[in-house]
């Protein structure tokens, strides 16, 4: 990341933290802003969220782990990580018209990973976000195993999560990812 790239993501992550205090009360911004000048691949990462229109912003500190979580905030789900089935396997399971790319091969190439379903309801405590998208979730392994993956969203005042089949792609469904720094 090129130093200029770097000054001006702290200035946009730090504009974002101080405009929405109800997602992170208590957390002070000089903190998590020299943890990140400590741990530049954490930069990267973020400028990935941003770029993808994730919008990420701190949702959290856990204390055991001694991190903070950075997760996308964006009002729907990032316009540049839509269209994707859940994972590789999925995504190569199609005859036809198969997508570029896919959510979980996605995250790992931008160093996160999807939120979970306890994750997505965290998040959704903290304002109305997918009201319009939605988002795949991190999906347990034996659900997974026969054939489904699970996503959620905002409807009708409240927050659901269903299945669908992972190969399926929808141009309004996307992920959101978590960092933990």
């Amino acid at each position: 990341m090129m130093v200029e790239n770097y000054v001006e993501l702290l200035e946009i992550l730090k504009a974002r933290f101080e405009k929405n205090p109800g997602r992170h009360g208590g957390l002070s911004w000089s903190a998590i802003e020299k943890r990140l000048k400590d741990k530049p691949d954490t930069l990267r990462s973020l400028e990935a969220m941003e770029k993808t229109g994730g919008e990420p912003d701190v949702i959290g500190y856990e204390e055991g782990n001694d991190e903070y979580l950075f997760c996308d905030c964006s009002a729907e789900s990032p316009s540049g990580r839509r269209s994707l089935c859940y994972d590789r396997d999925a995504r190569e399971s199609r005859k036809e018209a198969a997508p570029n790319d896919d959510a979980l091969g996605m995250a790992e190439a931008m160093g996160i990973e999807l939120l979970d379903e306890k994750g997505y309801f965290d998040l959704q405590r903290l304002g109305d976000f997918d009201m319009k998208t939605s988002s795949w979730l991190k999906t347990p392994p034996g659900l997974r195993g026969l054939g489904g993956a699970l996503f959620g969203d905002r409807r009708y005042g409240r927050v659901f999560v269903y299945h669908n089949g992972a190969s399926s792609y929808y141009a309004a469904r996307g992920f959101r990812g978590i960092l933990r720094v």
